[in-house]
């Protein structure tokens, strides 16, 4: 009986050694708290583009209040001119879709990340590294009027690979917007035939690279009508 009283001392004390303080445990319970709220509400709502925490795995960083509310302005102004039948194609800019959607009827998100599959049939898989695929999205062929894309990594490979996409699934006379870093402008020319502009997109977290935009049209006038 004494040995094992001896034990169960033992124990005790190695629990008090590995016992946390109390301030870094209320710290820790908290972090898994609002850990398991985030998951808890990715699985049962039914995402718009915003609700997501961002994967930097994957290069994502969403854009501020002011910079949606301005694109999604563009939609709207061409929308006044093109009518209902508006097709829009959102190219790696997930956090655009809930302000898209508000004005325009047609969106489809282009998407690597298969979280936004949440957004019902609005949701297109898409790759970047797929565009060299003789048939890849042949089934949107020149049916976009509007495509506001933002490609994940600032690589000429990787514009140049938008590029392809962009030609294939606009119409004739489609508006493109380009959201990416200053450090891309000679490959937005080459690639995509586009203009950087005066507005300068803006995020919820800062980044350290000089953010820019691109356009085929008069992007910053567009922008003043609107405000």
């Amino acid at each position: 009986m004494l040995t094992m009283s001896t034990q169960t001392a033992s124990y005790d004390s190695d629990d008090d050694d590995c016992r946390l303080p109390a301030d870094t445990l209320a710290v820790l319970q908290e972090f898994l708290k609002e850990k398991e709220l985030r998951e808890q509400a990715e699985q049962s709502r039914e995402k718009t583009g915003t609700d997501f925490e961002e994967d930097w795995q994957l290069s994502q960083f969403w854009y501020n209040t002011s910079t949606k509310e301005k694109l999604a302005s563009v939609v709207r102004h061409f929308r006044k001119s093109l009518g209902d039948g508006l097709r829009v194609a959102l190219l790696s800019a997930p956090s655009l879709y809930q302000h898209v959607k508000a004005v325009a009827d047609n969106v489809t998100l282009f998407e690597f990340d298969q979280r936004f599959e949440s957004v019902g049939s609005a949701f297109h898989h898409f790759d970047y590294k797929r565009a060299i695929e003789e048939n890849y999205l042949d089934e949107c062929k020149k049916s976009f009027d509007i495509i506001l894309a933002d490609p994940p990594f600032l690589a000429e490979e990787c514009i140049e690979k938008l590029g392809i996409v962009v030609r294939k699934i606009a119409k004739p006379d489609c508006k493109v917007v380009l959201c990416s870093g200053y450090v891309v402008r000679e490959w937005a020319e080459k690639h995509l035939k586009l203009e950087l502009c005066q507005f300068e997109p803006e995020h919820e977290r800062n980044l350290g690279n000089q953010f820019s935009s691109y356009a085929n049209f008069n992007l910053d006038q567009v922008l003043a009508e609107e405000s």
